[in-house]
């Protein structure tokens, strides 16, 4: 139980400073939906599907194989070779993005604002010159230089964007010359936000110069080939997670058949709805850092199958308990996050739950997948993202022209529902781990059931605060239920052992 502690620990490093960031960067997102309509937040939408596809592009899973590699080779030697080579296909990648803006822009329905394109490519640019150094950080176990990063990165972007989106058009509003208006050109709008997100990416690049002071102009070969044969199916995993969770939006204007004005208030309130979901995504990325360094070191251990089993269990029951604190508030955070437009994106809140539900098997998705990165199998991760791909391809051609966002929502559900199923299975042939699954499967059942309880009886009696009171015993309830069950192992936790 060390090893979980030690991850719990470390979970906790990353996790409370980076959840602040990332939360603060959320609600920055969030309050476009409380400055602009639907229509206005569509480009954005658009951009912001975009960076994680060619993030995949500009990375090629060197980030993974990092983790991987530095447990067998000279890890300064290993350093130096896969920074080396993100630099160069860095500058190349964005060099063929800018020449290629004209007619990319109008390829992703950005046709109206080719210079969100060019900035997003700037914000790809400067991110993926940090992935190794922050790859580093992480393998050695510094959490809070990474952490401190992390913060000052979100700390300026929400900073720049409050000022250029706020309070930059009130002062303007009152006075076109005020002094106070540093680089700030009304014409622009919504804009900003990239460009704030650029100057934060520049911020972090600069922070973390220090890692780069061990970096040596030497490229060896031998291991950089060796290290692709194992990247380059990630190459194809991490496309095919884009596809899985970003492909609906980027193709949802071209399925949906309607005029221009309808699709881009679809898509607007679909990408607010979206954004709500994620917040339990939030928990799964911050994991997912502390969680594959430590995977990797724990794969030689001859206790890595058990341990790998209690990570999962405790995953799955804080993932749970987030889902429900969601959906059991889902009308408060809708007014909080829609502010005087909640009129316009409440008709999407309906497949909150459905998003929300489909991250948590992604998440225990990610948990179940270390069995093919420890045994070198990473083809067979390709094969299982990719069959994801096509059911998320097809689901999304057929349902949403029939019943548009809301049968979006349910292709990601089903993709990721057979993701995970698919992969425990092979999984356990090639590399057993004692998964509670019947418990966790349990668990989970157990959470949907108390929420369609909770919508059943809500429906019939619609006061506000007897909704709220019903849902706080339903939690309280399952809130016991873990307790009673789980009492032995959650004794051995660090901070809430205590109370068991």
């Amino acid at each position: 139980m060390s090893s979980i502690k030690k991850l719990a620990g470390q979970t906790l490093w990353y996790g409370v400073p980076n959840i602040a960031s990332r939360f603060l960067g959320y609600l920055l997102s969030i309050q476009l939906f409380r400055w602009y309509g639907p229509a206005v937040t569509a480009d954005i939408t658009q951009v912001y599907a975009l960076i994680p596809f060619l993030n995949i592009l500009f990375t090629y899973g060197l980030e993974t194989a990092y983790f991987r590699f530095a447990q067998q080779t000279d890890e300064k030697r290993l350093f130096n070779t896969l920074h080396l080579s993100l630099i160069v296909s860095t500058i190349l990648f964005s060099l063929a993005l800018l020449w290629l803006a004209g007619p990319l822009s109008g390829y992703t329905a950005l046709q109206d604002r080719p210079e969100y394109f060019r900035w997003m490519v700037y914000v790809l640019f400067f991110d993926t010159l940090a992935t190794i150094p922050f790859a580093r950080l992480r393998h050695q176990e510094r959490p809070r230089k990474y952490a401190l990063v992390k913060v000052l990165n979100v700390a300026l972007y929400v900073a720049l964007a409050y000022y250029w989106l706020l309070i930059c058009p009130q002062r303007y509003a009152q006075n076109a010359n005020d002094p106070f208006l540093l680089f700030f050109d009304p014409s622009m709008g919504i804009g900003y936000y990239i460009i704030a997100n650029m100057a934060a990416s520049a911020l972090t690049l600069l922070l973390l110069l220090h890692e780069w002071k061990g970096f040596r102009l030497r490229f060896d070969t031998a291991l950089w080939k060796e290290v692709m044969v194992y990247a380059f199916p990630l190459i194809i995993v991490g496309f095919g997670g884009m596809i899985n969770e970003m492909l609906s939006r980027l193709v949802y204007s071209y399925v949906l058949h309607l005029p221009l004005v309808e699709e881009k208030l679809q898509l607007g309130i679909f990408g607010a709805s979206y954004k709500v979901a994620v917040l339990i995504t939030i928990f799964i990325q911050v994991f997912k850092m502390a969680a594959e360094p430590f995977f990797f070191k724990q794969m030689d251990s001859a206790n890595a199958p058990a341990t790998y089993a209690r990570v999962t269990k405790f995953f799955v029951i804080a993932c749970c308990l987030m889902w429900l604190l969601i959906v059991f508030n889902l009308n408060l955070i809708a007014q909080l996050a829609y502010g005087k437009n909640y009129d316009q994106y409440i008709a999407g809140v309906h497949i909150i739950p459905i998003l929300a539900m489909g991250s948590v098997f992604l998440g225990v998705y990610y948990n179940l997948s270390v069995w093919y990165k420890v045994t070198n199998r990473t083809w067979t991760g390709a094969w299982i993202t990719l069959s994801g791909a096509v059911i998320t391809i097809a689901l999304n051609l057929w349902w949403i022209p029939r019943y548009g966002y809301a049968g979006s929502a349910w292709a990601t559900f089903i993709c990721y529902l057979f993701m995970m199923i698919i992969s425990y299975v092979l999984g356990q042939r090639h590399y057993p781990v004692p998964y509670a699954w019947k418990k966790l499967t349990a668990y989970v059942v157990i959470a949907a059931l108390l929420y369609i309880a909770h919508r059943y009886i809500a429906a019939r009696i619609s006061h506000a605060w007897f909704t709220y009171g019903l849902a706080m015993v339903l939690f309280a309830a399952y809130l016991l239920l873990l307790a009673r069950v789980e009492r032995k192992e959650m004794k051995l936790l660090p901070v809430v052992g205590r109370f068991f």
